[in-house]
C-alpha cells in the first residue's frame, strides 16, 4: 500500500550555469567547479582546467536518464528541466507520485577534486546559496543538502555554520579522504558538533569520475565500467568503518549519518564483520563503547534502489528496516524514469506490508528531521 506521504531521499539536481556565474563572485568565476563546452562536447572544468572524457561519457551523458546508452551524443544543454528548474522538478514529483524530495549535487559531487581551499570554499558557498534558493520555491516539498570545503577544516566549519541558516537539511561528505583527513580525526569534531547542534544530517555520497585518492581512482580510474562498479560500495564500506569504529557516533550520539547510492546487500555482512571484530579485537579500539550493530541501528541510514528485494529482505531479517531510505536517483543515467516509485512499491509489496511506510515516510522523516 502506498504511504500517505512518499519521500525521495536521494534525488539529484543538475547544476545550471548561473551557479558559477550569478552565484559566484567575479574573482572566482573562472576557477570554481563548472561545465563548459569544448569541441562541441560538455566538459567539467576545475580550477580553470578542462577535463574532457575522451571516448568515454561526459557529464551530460551521466546526468540524463539513459544517457550512457551506445550512440548518445549529448551536451549540458540537453539536461532535463527537472534537474535544474524547481517548478519543473515539482511537476516531475507530481508525475512520479512523490510528495517530497531531498537533493544531492551532480557535478558538484566532484568538489573534492579541487586543490585550492579558497576555490573549494567559494564553490561550496555558491552551490549552497543556489540550492537554498531552489528549495525556497516550495520549502514544504523541496529539501537540499549542502557541501563543505573539507580541503581546509576551518573553512569547512565556517560553511557548516551557514547550512541551517540557509534552510538546508544537512551536509554531504565524499567517502574518500580530503587531503588524507579521516572523518574520525579530532579536527572534524567541530563539524560534527555544529551538525548535531543544528540538527543537520550527514550524507556520505560518492560518485565515479573523481580523482581524489581512493581505491577506485587509483586502481580503475581509466575505465568507467570498473570505476562506477566499485566507487560507491567500496568507498562506503571504508567510511562506515571510519564513522563507527572511529568513534564518531559514540562521541556524537545525536548525529545522523546516511550512506547513499551503494545498495543494501553489503550492509548485513559488513555490520556482522564489524561486530565480530569488536568482540575479538575491541581492545584495539578502546574508544568504541557500543557494538557497531547497535550504533548503526540507532544513528545510521542507507539508501536502496527499486530492484533490491533481496537486500531489503536481508535488512528486514537483521532488524534494520528502520535504517533504510529510498532514492530515485533522478535524473541520472541509471535512474528509473518514468515510474520510479511504482517500481519500488512493487519491491515493498513483495517484502511486507510495513516496509513502504518505514522506507519512504518514517525513516526519511527522521533522517531529514522534518
Amino acid at each position: 500500500m502506498k504511504p500517505q506521504t512518499v519521500i525521495d531521499a536521494d534525488g539529484h539536481i543538475c547544476e545550471p550555469e548561473l551557479v558559477w556565474t550569478q552565484y559566484t563572485t567575479k574573482k572566482y568565476r573562472d576557477s570554481v567547479l563548472q561545465i563548459h563546452t569544448e569541441n562541441g562536447r560538455s566538459a567539467i572544468a576545475i580550477e580553470g582546467h578542462s577535463r574532457l572524457a575522451g571516448d568515454g561519457p561526459g557529464p551530460a551523458e551521466a546526468c540524463i536518464p539513459g544517457g550512457m546508452a551506445p550512440g548518445q551524443s549529448l551536451t549540458w544543454d540537453d539536461i532535463l528541466p527537472g534537474g535544474h528548474d524547481p517548478n519543473a522538478r515539482l511537476a516531475v514529483l507530481d508525475e512520479e507520485d512523490i510528495d517530497q524530495a531531498l537533493f544531492f549535487p551532480s557535478i558538484h559531487l566532484l568538489w573534492g577534486d579541487i586543490r585550492d581551499p579558497e576555490i573549494a570554499a567559494e564553490t561550496c558557498r555558491a552551490y549552497n546559496n543556489w540550492m537554498s534558493d531552489f528549495c525556497k520555491v516550495n520549502p514544504h516539498r523541496l529539501f537540499g543538502m549542502g557541501i563543505i570545503p573539507l580541503q581546509d577544516v576551518d573553512l569547512a566549519v565556517a560553511e557548516t555554520r551557514r547550512l541551517a541558516k540557509l534552510g538546508l537539511r544537512g551536509l554531504v561528505v565524499r567517502p574518500e579522504r580530503f587531503n588524507d583527513l579521516a572523518l574520525y580525526d579530532e579536527r572534524c569534531d567541530r563539524i560534527w558538533e555544529i551538525a548535531q547542534a543544528d540538527n543537520l544530517a550527514v550524507g556520505i555520497h560518492g560518485s565515479f569520475g573523481s580523482r581524489m585518492k581512493g581505491f577506485s581512482s587509483d586502481r580503475y580510474g581509466g575505465n568507467v565500467f570498473y570505476d562506477h562498479m566499485i566507487a560507491h560500495p567500496f568507498g562506503q564500506m571504508a567510511v562506515v568503518m571510519d564513522i563507527i569504529a572511529g568513534g564518531v557516533l559514540d562521541r556524537f550520539r545525536n548525529l545522523r549519518v546516511g550512506f547513499f547510492e551503494s545498495g543494501l546487500g553489503w550492509i548485513p555482512y559488513w555490520i556482522d564483520r564489524l561486530d565480530e571484530h569488536f568482540e575479538i579485537m575491541g581492545h584495539h579500539t578502546p574508544w568504541l563503547k557500543r557494538r557497531p550493530s547497535e550504533i548503526f541501528k540507532t544513528q545510521c541510514f542507507v539508501s536502496m534502489e527499486a530492484d533490491e528485494e533481496k537486500g531489503l529482505r536481508w535488512m528486514k531479517d537483521k532488524d534494520l528496516l528502520d535504517c533504510v531510505l529510498w532514492g530515485s536517483d533522478y535524473p541520472h543515467f541509471d535512474c528509473t524514469y518514468p515510474g520510479a516509485y511504482q517500481a519500488v512499491q512493487a519491491t515493498f509489496d513483495a517484502v511486507g506490508d510495513e516496509v513502504a511506510n518505514k522506507v519512504v515516510l518514517e525513516n526519511p522523516t527522521r533522517f531529514m528531521a522534518l
